[in-house]
């Protein structure tokens, strides 16, 4: 029986317009009457998810910054913070990189040094807190991870700067103009084998969905993985089972149905 299932956000629960299927709350109470818990494995903050779904946040577990920081019922489950010395090394790196924006991300707020109008609107649909400094390397936070926004194309510019550090630390792609680096255990993977600890869940009661690189250690996390149907190639081919339908077709929510679990 699933007792968890965990969805990524971006090209899998939501549309390619950032949008949310009205279907979702009404499947959402079925699933916790049955005693399912609904997770949202994100690259996004924290703070950006718990607004987005306020009035059931205390029904979801949410795995921000692609599972660096989880929180369930407003309680820290887990945290994957990054050396300061590394990540102000990959702000110093991030800064070179051609129609490249460095974010930091904390666990309080994200930090940026650009005001560029383009850069904050697209990190706005990420970040609900942010914030504008002089300097990224004299920040007073923990910080989770050091995101590039490329708007060159994440896979082919800024991933090149950032390669020869991906035996040391994660480095990931996390969508076409964004590429995320944070401590080598900081997954969304290592992240839901934390709440299944600690909520008594095995392997094989655990259902998951995504898309993008950065979803990868997920398809080994749950018996049930699912790459979308519009999934990247390297995700398809990870995944134990592909959805019969893209994320601008509602597929997560439909694969649940057609699971009989609601």
């Amino acid at each position: 029986m699933i007792k968890l299932i965990v969805s990524d956000m971006d090209g899998t629960l939501l549309d390619d317009h950032k949008q949310l299927n009205e279907e979702f709350w009404e499947i959402e109470q079925k699933l916790t009457d049955k005693g399912i818990i609904f997770a949202i494995a994100s690259g996004r903050q924290y703070y950006n998810l718990a607004e987005k779904f306020a009035k059931i946040k205390d029904k979801l577990i949410f795995l921000a910054d692609n599972g660096s920081y989880v929180v369930y019922q407003d309680e820290q489950i887990h945290i994957d913070s990054l050396d300061k010395d590394a990540a102000n090394r990959f702000i110093e790196i991030g800064r070179k990189v051609e129609q490249g924006y460095v974010i930091v991300s904390g666990k309080n707020s994200a930090y940026v040094e650009s005001t560029d109008e383009r850069f904050l609107s697209e990190a706005g649909n990420y970040f609900k807190r942010i914030k504008v400094v002089e300097d990224l390397t004299n920040l007073e936070d923990t910080i989770l991870k050091v995101t590039i926004c490329d708007f060159n194309n994440s896979e082919t510019n800024s991933y090149l700067h950032f390669k020869a550090f991906e035996n040391e630390y994660k480095v990931a792609i996390a969508g076409k103009i964004w590429l995320d680096i944070s401590d080598w255990g900081a997954n969304k993977g290592t992240a839901i084998r934390k709440i299944q600890e600690k909520l008594g869940i095995s392997f094989e009661e655990t259902m998951v969905f995504g898309d993008y690189l950065n979803d990868m250690e997920m398809m080994t996390a749950g018996k049930y993985s699912y790459a979308m149907k519009n999934a990247h190639p390297k995700i398809l081919e990870a995944a134990g089972f592909v959805t019969r339908y893209t994320n601008n077709e509602n597929g997560v929510l439909q694969t649940i149905k057609e699971m009989g679990l609601v």
